[in-house]
């Protein structure tokens, strides 16, 4: 066995480089701001786009969701639930949509998009959920599985009257 790789090697290579520069490209011209997710269980928070910024805090919790307020080469400044803002490196961030639930008591994830609709289960104050849908005021949460539809003021991770599905 050689250390060459083989043309199909190549091109598959080559295809894996283009598809990279191609979403690098993709997240650069999406409109600002937007939402995002930490991609990681340790994402460092810096005071500037830089490596050479210190620290200003360490996230420790994969999925946590950011919003994403301006660019700069590989870095991304963000804010989070409780307004802070700082850099992160984009190569730990996802596009994966989640959200947080905010306020002082449980939020209940409804049946459906509903305050009518049974009540599946109670999201508790910083659980943090997928979001593969919203509509008109209400989001579809996913915590491990367990689904139900939350309204939307209940969560950080969504814009006021945003619509979407995965």
């Amino acid at each position: 066995m050689t250390g060459r790789i083989s043309g199909l090697g190549r091109i598959l290579l080559g295809g894996v480089i283009a598809m990279t520069v191609a979403q690098a490209a993709h997240a650069q011209e999406r409109k600002l701001p937007y939402w995002a997710s930490l991609a990681s269980g340790d994402v460092l928070m810096r005071t500037g786009p830089e490596r050479t910024f210190p620290a200003i805090w360490r996230y420790r919790r994969r999925d946590l969701p950011v919003q994403v307020i301006q660019i700069y080469g590989d870095w991304r400044k963000v804010k989070e639930v409780d307004g802070t803002e700082g850099w992160m490196l984009s190569t730990l961030m996802s596009a994966k949509r989640t959200a947080i639930v905010v306020g002082q008591f449980p939020a209940a994830m409804h049946a459906s998009p509903e305050e009518s609709a049974a009540v599946n289960w109670q999201a508790e104050p910083g659980v943090v959920g997928k979001l593969p849908q919203c509509e008109a005021g209400w989001c579809l949460f996913d915590v491990g599985g367990k689904k139900g539809w939350i309204r939307s003021d209940r969560i950080w991770g969504t814009s006021p009257g945003e619509s979407y599905e995965e």
